[in-house]
Order: structure tokens, then C-alpha cells, then sequence
């Protein structure tokens, strides 16, 4: 078959970074937009995918370098932009809008009837639901505060002071083993805290962080002793 005569597709794959790790684009969110994806090639006549870009970006936030990259692509190939799932994507207007005004032609697995038609009435609809959200909370944080309610956590002070007693507690054990290594270096004559710090790193000792001793991470330990 003519290669004129194969429909190129460029396919754009995005998950929201909740619960993932961007380092990590196998997740289950990647791999089902990507069955969606083969399925719609294996029932395509004459179709490959020139390309796909994947991308760990909130929904919300309009900056979308893979996708710009795979609306280049297409401009450069030829070729149809192919969203696995337009759902997902739905809500934010900026990405719809870019979507409509991009130039290239575009499908949707999961809505392969959408045009530009219908993407611009879906971004009008996204920018309004927004909106709508930002002012029931303004109200609702309004209502509160007219019946008093103190918004915030008012102990915030307390429970960070807490978290880090805890945490120098959890180390008291190790600065006992440290000070006992120190308490026999200079016992063996050696009181400098330059000195104190070399036998400390020729014994193996580490600091709480995994470092090197110098005289000053000596004299911070000193102080607790």
C-alpha cells in the first residue's frame, strides 16, 4: 500500500500527577489510554502512529509542553492529533481552547464525534463551571466567618511544635552512642574539636544526616550532652 495512503496519527496521552510519580508513566491511567489508542488503530483502515507524547500535568494547569510538541508534529507530519481521552481533559478551557485553534485536525477515542465545533462549547462550559466553583467557596468561607467559625487550624503552632519534639526524640538514641564515642576519644587525650571530629569519621561514626563530622557538627553535639 501507498505510504500517501496510510493515515498518520500522532497520539497525546495525559494523567493528572495525583497519586503518581511523574518519574513514572506506567501507570494504570498511561496504559489504559493507550489500550483505547490501539484499539482505535486495529479498527482504523490504513492507519499508524507517527508519534506519541505522555504527559504528568495537573488538569488545571495550562502549561502543556508535550502537548505543544505533539501539535508540532502533526503540523510537521501531516498527521491527525489522537486524544485517548478528552474526558479527562474536559474541564480545563485553556487546554480546549488550544486544542480548537491548533490547526490540526484531531479524534478522540472516547468521543470521536467532538469537532472544533464542539470543543469550543466544551471549553465555554469548563470556564463557567470554574467560576462557579471559586464563587460557591468564596461564599461558603464568607458564611463561615459571619457564624464565627474560625477558618485555618488555630493550633497549627502546636502540632509543629510537637512534630519537632518528636523528631528530636526519635534521635536521642544515636546522639547517646555519639557522645559516648566522643566521651572516649578524649578520654584517650584527644579534647580538640577538630581532633574529636577526625576520630570520630576514623572510627566510622556518622553524623544524624549520614555526614562527615567537622568541629562544628562536634560542638552542635556537645551542646546536647
Amino acid at each position: 500500500m501507498s505510504t500517501s495512503l496510510i493515515k498518520r496519527f500522532v497520539a497525546y496521552y495525559r494523567i493528572s500527577p495525583d497519586g503518581h510519580n511523574k518519574r513514572n508513566l506506567s501507570s494504570y491511567g498511561i496504559a489504559a489510554q493507550k489500550e483505547a489508542v490501539e484499539r482505535f488503530i486495529a479498527g482504523a483502515v490504513a492507519a499508524e502512529i507517527a508519534g506519541s507524547y505522555e504527559e504528568v500535568e495537573s488538569g488545571a494547569n495550562s502549561e502543556r509542553p508535550q502537548l505543544t510538541a505533539a501539535i508540532e508534529r502533526c503540523r510537521k507530519t501531516k498527521a491527525t492529533l489522537l486524544i485517548a481521552k478528552l474526558d479527562r481533559l474536559s474541564r480545563n478551557a485553556a487546554f480546549l481552547l488550544n486544542l480548537r485553534d491548533s490547526g490540526v485536525n484531531f479524534v478522540c477515542c472516547d468521543m470521536p464525534q467532538a469537532d472544533r465545533f464542539t470543543v469550543g462549547i466544551l471549553a465555554l462550559v469548563a470556564e463557567r463551571e470554574r467560576e462557579m466553583i471559586s464563587e460557591r467557596t468564596k461564599a461558603g468561607l464568607a458564611a463561615a466567618r459571619a457564624r464565627g467559625v474560625a477558618l485555618g487550624n488555630p493550633n497549627w503552632r502546636k502540632s509543629q511544635k510537637r512534630a519537632t519534639a518528636a523528631s528530636l526524640e526519635s534521635l536521642r538514641p544515636l546522639w547517646e552512642l555519639q557522645l559516648k564515642a566522643v566521651r572516649e576519644i578524649r578520654a584517650a587525650g584527644i579534647g580538640t574539636l577538630t581532633g574529636i571530629a577526625r576520630c570520630l569519621n576514623a572510627r566510622g561514626v556518622r553524623t544524624a544526616r549520614g555526614g562527615v563530622w567537622t568541629a562544628t557538627t562536634v560542638r552542635n553535639l556537645l551542646k546536647r550532652e
